[in-house]
């Protein structure tokens, strides 16, 4: 490791200036990036998946840690400077040219992995969703620590009565266990990207029975697509939606940024049970 050139210094030689258009933003502060990497906790020999590593800051950081990488990378420019790490790190590090939305995990990871990130704005969500989705659980990752900007870190992490509140907090909850990490100032990118960044962290919880996720994806897209509407507006269309929230006890007059994760699980398990 001692080796290895300042990444100011590899980006310089490389020619790496951060592309708008993919929605980079370049991590520097090796001392910050090793938190990052320790927040999901002892990486050593475990199997690490990265989107979009760039210069490979955060590669570093999580091979430093004992993490077994792999690195899906879709700007060719990249993957020179990731050589050298692959050679400072020998058998540590796989790199994988292309696009991660349309790689499925289990075609990039064989077993169970963490997932670590500063993911790409433009596909950070896109990713994250595809993640939390599916009806197998326990999901073949062990944990994510992703980078977000703030106000998406904030929405996953949301509790019920305020404006973040929404379809992302129920979709990151019900299943998972999920905090914010870390809050990332503007000022550690280069370039500086207009908004705050945050780290969050979820790892896998027990799934209700009896809830289909197809389901109670559908709810939640029904219930926040009109989310300033009483439920029985956004829900109506829904079949056999507001009869769940009868047999439930939950007055059709409210708004879905009232109700709890579990107020929607419990309605989208009536829903299924019927």
């Amino acid at each position: 490791m001692a080796s290895l050139p300042p990444l100011r210094d590899v980006i310089a030689r490389h020619g790496l200036a951060a592309s708008k258009a993919l929605g980079q933003n370049f991590l520097l502060d090796e001392q910050l990036l090793d938190r990052v990497a320790a927040v999901p906790g002892d990486l050593d020999g475990e199997d690490v998946l990265e989107i979009g590593p760039g210069p490979g800051g955060l590669t570093r950081a999580l091979l430093r840690a004992g993490g077994n990488v792999t690195a899906i990378e879709r700007d060719r420019r990249c993957l020179p400077a990731l050589a050298e790490l692959s050679e400072a790190f020998p058998g540590q590090l796989k790199v994988i040219e292309g696009d991660a939305l349309a790689m499925p995990l289990a075609s990039v990871m064989p077993g169970p992995c963490h997932i670590a990130s500063n993911l790409p704005y433009n596909v950070g969500t896109a990713l994250f969703v595809g993640w939390l989705g599916g009806q197998a659980w326990p999901p073949q990752w062990k944990s994510l620590t992703l980078m977000f900007q703030r106000e998406v870190a904030d929405r996953i992490v949301a509790t019920p009565d305020g404006d973040a509140y929404g379809r992302l907090a129920i979709l990151s909850q019900w299943r998972c266990d999920a905090r914010l990490a870390m809050k990332v100032h503007r000022s550690a990118f280069t370039p500086p990207p207009k908004v705050m960044s945050a780290i969050v962290h979820l790892t896998p919880a027990t799934m209700p029975e009896g809830v289909s996720a197809a389901r109670l994806e559908s709810l939640t897209a029904a219930a926040f697509g009109q989310r300033r509407k009483m439920l029985r507006q956004s829900l109506k269309s829904l079949p056999g939606a507001l009869a769940a929230l009868e047999a439930e006890g939950i007055e059709a007059s409210r708004r879905a940024e009232t109700l709890s994760v579990d107020d929607f699980v419990r309605i989208a398990r009536t829903m299924d049970a019927g």
